[in-house]
């Protein structure tokens, strides 16, 4: 029962993630139109997000020492890196080519835990995987204007790794007795990605007055302010929390299928709110993405191959039964109701150790 609210609670925070990072393209793209540079809207949106997360930053202080390592990697990878290299690769490849190859990151995701970490992975994520992309090549219609550029093409690739650093490095650690709180870790992430963003975006170049005037949204005009707000509060701090929490709930493999939900909420806002109209092949693609995303968060916890069923805590984590902390419900959403499924839906079965990044 445990289990199975914890993997509800996951599944619900991974498509509010979606919604936040989805909406994040329909207030920016008035702000750029109206006179901003990209990266510099970039970086406001990081900048912005690393202030309201002070606070929380200075509360978790305890992590630059505990957890130097993995506070660069999420700040370098899951916040600057994805940003800065998606941005650079739109400026060589169609917009649709390149979220197509930054969102082949499940599979890259599935691939890091397989052969990297040797967890073994569901036949149902790996389908949902495949479902997801392909239905996502439809929303984003890859076949329209595609142009081999290497450059624009390795940066995407590089934009999808990071993305996998995002969900590898939300999961690290959530095993641990001592847990790095997730929030902490967020909050690091962003003041580390700005200081990056800072140094590539040069924001002192910027117009300033530009956000103190409105931005054209299908005829309609809105303060440029207001884009701005959503964009930091929703499309980035409640973003990146709900995203992270999700991945310790679910696992980073099926946080990352979910999250191929974002292009399909992104192109429905468009609809709505941008007057950029939605045709068959780009509905039936998110349709699919959509069924890709149900097949691989329904999918059930193997059952362990050897060792003890029952037992003390001790004997099935050493068995290697279930993921550390799974037992003491470290995660959140754990309970005592048996070995399957006890952390809200992690894999039975998976060594207690998990691989550094």
């Amino acid at each position: 029962m445990h289990a199975s609210q914890g993997r509800s609670a996951g599944l619900g925070l991974a498509l509010a993630s979606a919604f936040a990072f989805g909406g994040s393209g329909v207030a920016a793209k008035p702000l750029i139109e109206a006179g901003l540079d990209p990266l510099h809207v970039v970086w406001l949106r990081v900048a912005g997000a690393a202030l309201v997360m002070l606070p929380v930053a200075w509360r978790h202080r305890d992590l630059l020492r505990r957890k130097p390592a993995l506070l660069v990697g999420f700040g370098l990878l899951a916040v600057a890196g994805v940003q800065a290299f998606y941005f650079a690769s739109i400026s060589r490849i169609p917009v649709g080519v390149a979220l197509l190859i930054e969102y082949l990151a499940p599979a890259l995701v599935l691939g890091w835990v397989r052969f990297v970490q040797r967890r073994p992975v569901t036949r149902a994520a790996a389908l949902g995987v495949v479902l997801a992309v392909g239905g996502l090549a439809c929303v984003v219609q890859i076949w329209s204007g595609l142009t081999f550029d290497l450059v624009g093409l390795l940066l995407a690739l590089a934009a999808a790794c990071c993305q996998v650093g995002y969900f590898v490095l939300s999961d690290q650690g959530s095993g641990e007795a001592e847990q790095a709180d997730p929030i902490g870790v967020i909050a690091y992430g962003l003041i580390i990605g700005a200081l990056v963003l800072t140094v590539v975006a040069r924001p002192w170049g910027m117009d300033w007055a530009l956000l103190g005037g409105g931005a054209d949204m299908d005829g309609t005009s809105v303060p440029a302010w207001l884009l701005l707000g959503w964009i930091v509060l929703i499309a980035t701090v409640l973003a990146y929390v709900t995203g992270v929490v999700s991945v310790r709930r679910l696992s980073p493999q099926v946080a990352g299928v979910v999250a191929c939900l974002e292009a399909v909420i992104a192109t429905v806002l468009a609809w709505v709110l941008l007057g950029q109209y939605l045709d068959a092949p780009q509905i039936i693609g998110g349709v699919v993405v959509l069924v890709g995303a149900f097949i691989a968060q329904s999918s059930t916890p193997k059952a362990p191959a050897a060792g003890p069923v029952a037992g003390s805590a001790a004997e099935v984590t050493a068995a290697g039964a279930v993921p550390m902390g799974a037992v003491d419900g470290m995660d959140g959403s754990g309970g005592s109701d048996g070995v399957e499924g006890v952390d809200g839906g992690r894999e039975t079965g998976l060594p207690a150790g998990r691989a550094g990044t």
